[in-house]
């Protein structure tokens, strides 16, 4: 039968947890026995009680190694740490958030341990992978959080308000970067009454901003459509002529949110302190990229910063963290979908099976280790250059 293992998330700030009770049934109903450790779904909401009641079973913290030495599948948001993946058994599947570009020591233990772990990040942006595309389900909750951390720390009203006092004109609000995250931000300032504009270096993004009842910004600049959903990376002149094009757009705004991130890559820079030394003091920025280096200069990621001018700017930390119920209900989703690719419902003994498809482009494009060996091309050429940056 295929052991599946939940362990708690070690990692600090990081509030979700890879399952939820409410899909507990349907694998145990595929022969899927399912192994959580107790309190890991506590700060989602989803009580022990609640995994019992699904059909799993609970583990102590001080049976966490034995429950992972002979777990198939290890299901975690964060991935696990390099000295836990080292001692997994031979062909057990990780699936989790691995970012290939900071977790060289995890990828290398998975490799020599033989581990085949799956990233999140890598899930194809294609039709038949839109169920499983953790990415997006969890930039929506950044996008949403982000509003509302704008509204938090504005000392403004976000709508109109006709009062007996007067008018409360309202807040106008900038998102810079219109994917799900800055389509959800401008949707949730939108719904908050703001008046809001947003930027992409992506025209086609432009019928989209317009949906949300928002204005889009065209500058006169190139397109840099890209693959996958995502924008082509810009060279430094053509990124320098767009910040001083949009330099305007920013001094007069209120609140300004920033979500602009590639996996995997730095984040582009898209403000300066130039740029935001011209807003009026109690102005806001939010930069959800501030963990990937940020969106704007000066940002630090989990702190918030007064500038002398007034100006204060949020970094962002763990932002789907901060609504670990619902984060945690979309990437639990995610993955029990990835996982309908790999386990083979039981027959006649209802026992489950695991079976890696090469073949499908899924499995093939987000896999980053099997076999002992590192298969994606970036994480491995990454190592490689680290080994040898150290060497020299």
């Amino acid at each position: 039968m295929t052991y599946l293992v939940v362990p708690k998330e070690t990692k600090s700030g990081e509030k979700r947890v890879a399952l939820m009770p409410d899909v507990i049934a349907k694998l145990v109903k595929q022969g899927v026995a399912v192994a959580i450790e107790s309190g890991a779904g506590a700060f989602a909401q989803a009580t022990d009680d609640a995994y019992r009641a699904g059909g799993a079973t609970l583990f102590s913290a001080s049976e966490r190694s034995a429950h992972l030495a002979k777990a198939d599948l290890v299901l975690t948001v964060q991935a696990l740490p390099a000295s836990e993946m080292a001692a997994l058994k031979k062909e057990a599947i990780t699936i989790s958030f691995l970012p290939l570009t900071q977790s060289d020591d995890v990828i290398a233990a998975s490799a020599k341990a033989g581990v085949t772990s799956f990233s999140m990040e890598l899930i194809p942006r294609i039709s038949r992978a839109q169920s499983m595309d953790a990415l997006t389900s969890q930039a929506l909750c950044a996008g949403y959080r982000a509003a509302l951390v704008g509204a938090d720390l504005s000392p403004r009203f976000f709508p109109l308000l006709m009062t007996a006092a007067g008018t409360v004109t309202p807040a106008q609000v900038l998102v810079l970067g219109a994917g799900v995250a800055g389509l959800q931000a401008i949707a949730t300032a939108r719904r908050l009454g703001a008046v809001v504009s947003a930027y992409d270096v992506r025209p086609s993004s432009a019928d989209e901003v317009r949906s949300m009842g928002a204005t889009f910004i065209e500058l006169e600049l190139e397109s840099l459509e890209g693959a996958g959903g995502y924008a082509r990376e810009m060279t430094e002149e053509r990124a320098a002529k767009q910040r001083e094009l949009l330099t305007p757009y920013i001094s007069k705004s209120h609140v300004v949110i920033t979500t602009a991130a590639v996996p995997n890559r730095r984040a582009p820079l898209l403000v300066t302190k130039e740029m935001y030394s011209g807003m009026v003091a109690g102005s806001v920025i939010v930069d959800l990229a501030a963990e990937s280096g940020g969106n704007v200069e000066g940002s630090v990621a989990g702190e918030v910063i007064e500038t002398s001018a007034g100006v204060r700017i949020w970094g962002g930390k763990d932002v789907p963290s901060q609504l670990p119920f619902h984060a945690s209900s979309l990437y639990s989703k995610n993955l029990v979908n990835l996982m309908g690719l790999m386990i083979k419902s039981g027959e006649a003994d209802s026992k489950a099976t695991i079976a890696l498809d090469f073949e499908d482009e899924i499995i093939a494009a987000s896999a980053v280790t099997h076999a002992g060996e590192i298969r994606n091309e970036q994480a491995r050429a990454h190592i490689q250059g680290e080994k040898a940056g150290k060497s020299s």
